[in-house]
């Protein structure tokens, strides 16, 4: 089953908007996981109320208060980029299939991954301290932004 590009586009909205790239084909996530150098946070995106309406804000906060952040962030949406979520989730190895979830992938390599389980029984800010955790133990820090007026 498809959704409705109308009843989905806000959720995708809140990613892009947070920088989210979105990728709606398998050649689309395999273009992203080749680009082996740094770390792409995967986001399988959905309309599920109790856990995605709780992921998103999650994911805005952890990357608001981070200071070490994933240097790439691709979603596909379930239900919707049929094909990409069946390669993201090949992807994921021998983990069921969740969404929402979150995959955190390292010079191409996985190596964390947070299951719907762990997202509907906890509020946005603790998905954001989850999150703010996995990145300062696989994220290099972010740039400093320097003013450069005197």
């Amino acid at each position: 089953m498809r959704y409705d590009e109308r009843m989905i586009a806000p959720f995708r909205e809140e990613l892009r908007r947070l920088g989210f790239l979105e990728l709606r084909t398998a050649e689309d996530v395999d273009a992203a996981i080749a680009a082996k150098e740094g770390t792409n946070l995967l986001v399988v995106n959905s309309v599920c109320g109790c856990a995605a309406g709780k992921a998103r804000p999650g994911i805005a906060v952890a990357l608001q208060k981070s200071e070490h952040k994933p240097d790439r962030m691709t979603t596909v949406f379930a239900g919707a980029d049929v094909e990409a979520t069946a390669r993201a989730r090949e992807l994921f190895g021998n983990i069921p299939p969740s969404s929402p979830s979150m995959a955190l992938f390292k010079n191409g390599e996985l190596v964390h991954f947070i299951p719907r389980y762990q997202i509907e029984n906890r509020d946005a800010f603790q998905i954001a301290k989850h999150l703010q955790e996995v990145f300062r133990e696989f994220c290099a820090p972010s740039p400093v932004e320097v003013n450069s007026e005197k």
